[in-house]
């Protein structure tokens, strides 16, 4: 089959590797019919992910079919259309039982395209299938489920619960690409006062305001004093949410909170980042990180097909999946050509 593989920073293939196969009682192999690339992909482009080995298939975000299930698998079968997780769950750990399944120590957690074979390919071996597929209605589109693959459990999970947003907020995301955008998505269902959204694009600022931002700022605006300014009483945000991973806009979710307030960290991190505790420590801020467990997907997924979940202009633009290194491309250059999200399908 054809496979996108990572062969060391900068430098990934799209070319023939063996077909997956079941390997576990518990594995299912999956027929991709739809994949994306996650900003994730590009942090283990650039190096920072250094448990990605030569040679790895990448993603972690797909729909497709079954088309073969190991005999300990005993939810989906041959033929189901299925959301294949970001998240892998052996079920049984502690943490599984407690229902983080990100933190899995029974061989799950983040492993598709990280620590096993992903599926930017034609076929993907899914280990764990009970608990890492998910079953889809007929009426969801394989677009718009795949935006529940990876982006929408872990904007609503780590960015506005861990967040703890509440009506009446004034909630600050920094970072307007899909992951910021799927936060301003989520948070939206908690009724916040505002949403201010921060980036340096202004195709991604739109975006937001499409998505529900109230007040966009670009990165020049956007100074401590000026969004906290939009704070009630002036004294900055009830939440941040940091939706890029990069020092800076980590440092700036810090300056930008009320004291009292919540920093919730998305984004995922190649480089140390200051945490100027001289400032903070007087301030009762409290500040979370975290994986997403997937635990939301099925909550997310009725109300996709409830017709509550609007997930529309998220996907920019479209390829076949012989398109990965275009794709790719596109994805990379975000800033210069609009794109969100991109999506590829088996033609």
């Amino acid at each position: 089959m054809k496979a996108l593989t990572y062969h060391g920073p900068g430098r990934r293939t799209w070319g023939d590797v063996p077909d997956p196969a079941v390997r576990d009682p518990e594995d299912a192999v999956v027929r991709v019919d739809a994949v994306t690339i996650c900003g994730t992909d590009l942090h283990i482009l650039k190096g920072d992910v250094p448990e990605v080995t030569d040679g790895r298939v990448l993603g972690h975000e797909a729909v497709g079919t079954v088309v073969e299930t190991g005999p300990g698998v005993r939810t989906v079968e041959a033929g189901d259309r299925v959301l294949v997780s970001c998240i892998s769950a052996c079920g049984r750990c502690a943490y599984c039982r407690a229902a983080s399944y990100g933190q899995c120590t029974g061989g799950g957690g983040w492993i598709l395209g990280h620590l096993v074979d992903g599926c930017q390919a034609e076929y993907v071996r899914t280990p764990f299938a009970d608990n890492s597929l998910h079953r889809l209605p007929a009426g969801v589109t394989d677009e718009d489920a795949l935006l529940l693959a990876d982006i929408l459990p872990t904007s609503y999970e780590v960015g506005v619960l861990n967040g703890r947003i509440t009506p009446g907020d004034t909630v600050v995301v920094v970072g307007a690409g899909p992951i910021g955008l799927a936060s301003i998505l989520t948070a939206r269902l908690y009724s916040p006062a505002r949403i201010i959204a921060v980036d340096l694009a202004a195709s991604r600022l739109d975006a937001a305001k499409r998505m529900g931002a109230d007040t966009v700022l670009t990165v020049a605006e956007a100074t401590p004093e000026a969004v906290r300014a939009l704070g009630p009483d002036g004294l900055g945000a009830d939440v941040a949410i940091e939706a890029v991973g990069v020092p800076e806009s980590f440092e700036l979710c810090t300056r930008v909170v009320r004291p009292g307030g919540r920093v919730a960290n998305v984004g995922v991190h190649g480089k140390p980042a200051v945490l100027h505790l001289e400032d903070l420590w007087i301030r009762d801020v409290t500040i979370t990180t975290g994986l997403v467990d997937t635990r939301s997907t099925p909550l997310l997924l009725d109300m996709l097909a409830a017709g509550r979940l609007d997930v529309s202009g998220l996907v920019t633009h479209r390829f076949g999946l012989d398109e990965m290194q275009e794709a790719y491309d596109v994805f990379a250059d975000a800033g210069g050509n609009g794109a969100l999200k991109v999506a590829l399908f088996r033609t």
